[in-house]
């Protein structure tokens, strides 16, 4: 496993983190399963969880706890968020900063996030979702700086909304903001053009999430897949986005090398970019763990591979069902 320096706070992670969202509340999540494939994780060198209250109320929270609990020698980095308190995922323009971060409400999540952690301090606390109009708000810039203070997290995130890359410029330039998560995988490039250099400017860590486009880069969906009653991607994978991720895929998957899955060309083009400190991809299961994380020894791909994948980049907008 291979460690990048983490932005100005100048941890070493694991360039392959794990994104904890499917443990949850995605369908087929199995709490001792979880267990087994995040203790295999630790055991094969990942230091870097991303979780979040949201998943599963504290659920994904908790399972990490017991995580961190069970390794007491390892150095494990925790990230978690803290819900918008109007809990409508993304933030809207209209929405104002008090109908989704006041004060109170801030701390009154990261109080329930270390106890479902059962942990007194949080390396990294995100906000889960932004509006770079809240950059100079100065009532959640304080509370941040009163939590640091306390002890209580050692760094400052924000999740930004999905196809939304630009919409936390404003905000970094504060110099309050530790670390950004984007999405970013082959189809979603545009971080690249002016987040990542941003952030390379300012020393801010940058988290690569989704970096399988939630299952269409893995190669495995069809245009007739469908999941149980209550999973989430029901509501992402309409029929229009169905269809084109899976033709997309297909595409892609013409330039797949022969010794090469998609799963592993997918994190592998994620690693080639110098500006990403961590990617989280979701591991449930013990075989995409030690599959995923094999990727890191790999390294980036060539230069000719990396050329033709980002003929691939896909331009996209929020829409109603985007999320």
């Amino acid at each position: 496993m291979h460690l990048r320096t983490f932005g100005r706070t100048g941890w070493q992670v694991s360039d392959i983190g794990y994104g904890m969202w499917g443990m949850g509340g995605w369908s087929g999540s199995d709490d001792e399963e979880s267990i087994r494939s995040l203790h295999r994780a630790v055991e094969l060198g990942c230091n870097f969880f991303d979780t979040a209250w949201a998943y599963g109320e504290g659920r994904s929270e908790r399972l990490l706890g017991q995580l961190i609990h069970a390794f007491p020698k390892h150095r494990l980095y925790v990230a978690t968020k803290i819900p918008p308190k109007n809990l409508k995922w993304p933030s809207k323009p209209d929405y104002r900063i008090e109908d989704t971060f006041p004060p109170h409400h801030i701390r009154e999540y990261v109080e329930k996030s270390l106890r479902n952690l059962n942990l007194d301090t949080i390396d990294l606390i995100q906000f889960h979702v932004w509006n770079d109009s809240w950059s100079d708000d100065k009532q959640w810039q304080y509370a941040m700086q009163d939590l640091k203070r306390e002890g209580l997290v050692r760094a400052i995130g924000i999740s930004v909304n999905r196809w939304e890359p630009e919409n936390v410029l404003q905000t970094l330039q504060t110099g309050l903001i530790d670390a950004v998560q984007v999405i970013y995988n082959i189809f979603d490039q545009a971080p690249e053009d002016s987040l990542f250099p941003l952030c390379q400017e300012l020393n801010v860590a940058v988290i690569a999430r989704v970096p399988f486009d939630e299952g269409s880069l893995t190669g495995t969906l069809t245009t007739g897949s469908t999941w149980p009653k209550g999973d989430w991607r029901n509501t992402y994978f309409v029929e229009e986005n169905l269809r084109s991720s899976v033709n997309r895929a297909e595409a892609v998957r013409a330039l797949l090398p022969r010794d090469m899955t998609m799963p592993e060309m997918a994190l592998r083009f994620i690693l080639s970019n110098p500006a990403i400190c961590t990617t989280i991809p979701g591991m449930r299961k013990i075989k995409n763990a030690e599959a995923n994380i094999q990727a890191s020894d790999k390294g980036g791909l060539s230069t000719e591979l990396l050329q033709q994948l980002r003929q691939h980049r896909w331009e996209r907008k929020p829409t109603p069902w985007s999320q």
